[in-house]
């Protein structure tokens, strides 16, 4: 196993340790002007965000990916790891890094945390970019179909075997879930192994499979009643949707679904030819779509 250093890759960002929410994490930022967070998916961590933190940063923005919590360089705390939780993480990191509200941008579970900090941190979040990321509300047909998004969701419900199944050979399994999950030809060499490397920090393979198992078991507990009955009110912020036409995770009609939980500004863009990671398939393709909402946005903003 290795130790968190694999998680600051060199380039053209600054790497530092934010402390917010009772937690450190370890964030990569470009760029000024207003902030636009990233949130990872898994099973990655926040190089997932590279192209998009340069593009961003190069549209005068001040872009900052961070590690969740559990993964890559931030702590790995032994509980935390539902939705509520990690929320306030990413509010807290809103307030931490300076600002009193972000655009915030987040792929897969990412997305879900951003969807619910929309709902539980209104005021810190100035916009919600969903990429590959359903309402967590809007999820029925996604479980119907047990494609390959939830067969991995129930086999992390069992003790210990899918942490060991992720760590075996190397993170090998890492890799299988990036190609199964995406369209042909990604990943390239090089995500492949900077994810697996990622997945062999000690404790990381744990603290992610903790998403999956509360998001999974609290739909038959107190808690996840709350969160259901919080997530219920419209996302009134202006939200753009980002997803791979390809994604066999979660289908591009059951993930528009959402457009039902907005009564802000809503936009939908599909990334033809890309599975569940378009950010990393055609990065040029969603950072334009991002660059220009953003810039939408300020243009509506300035004309109020």
């Amino acid at each position: 196993m290795l130790d968190d250093s694999v998680a600051y890759v060199d380039g053209p960002w600054r790497h530092r340790t934010v402390g917010a929410a009772g937690a450190r994490f370890h964030v990569a930022e470009a760029g000024d002007g207003p902030l636009v967070l990233f949130l990872h998916g898994f099973p990655q961590f926040w190089w997932a965000w590279r192209d998009q933190l340069t593009a961003v940063a190069d549209a005068g923005y001040r872009a900052v990916a961070v590690d969740l919590r559990g993964y890559g360089a931030s702590d790995k705390t032994p509980r935390g790891y539902d939705l509520v939780t990690l929320a306030q993480d990413a509010a807290g990191l809103v307030r931490a890094l300076g600002a009193a509200d972000a655009v915030v941008v987040g792929h897969g579970v990412g997305g879900i945390v951003g969807w619910t900090m929309a709902a539980f941190h209104t005021g810190h979040v100035r916009a919600l970019a969903a990429v590959a990321a359903p309402h967590p509300l809007r999820t029925g047909r996604i479980v119907a179909s047990m494609g390959p998004g939830v067969r991995h969701l129930l086999h992390a419900q069992l003790p210990v075997l899918p942490e060991h199944r992720l760590l075996a050979d190397g993170c090998v399994r890492v890799g299988d879930l990036l190609r199964a999950w995406s369209a042909p030809g990604w990943p390239d060499e090089e995500a492949e192994r900077r994810y697996r490397l990622a997945f062999s920090i000690p404790k990381v393979s744990h603290c992610s499979l903790e998403y999956h198992r509360w998001i999974f078991r609290s739909r038959w507990r107190l808690d996840g009643a709350r969160y259901n009955a919080r997530m219920r009110r419209p996302v009134t912020v202006p939200v753009l949707q980002v997803h791979g036409r390809a994604d066999p995770v979660c289908p591009a009609e059951a993930a528009r679904a959402a457009r039902g939980m907005v009564s802000g500004p809503y936009r939908w863009r599909v990334i033809p030819g890309a599975g569940h990671f378009p950010h990393e398939e055609r990065p040029e393709e969603v950072s334009r779509a991002l660059v220009e909402w953003l810039g939408d946005r300020a243009a509506n903003a300035r004309r109020r």
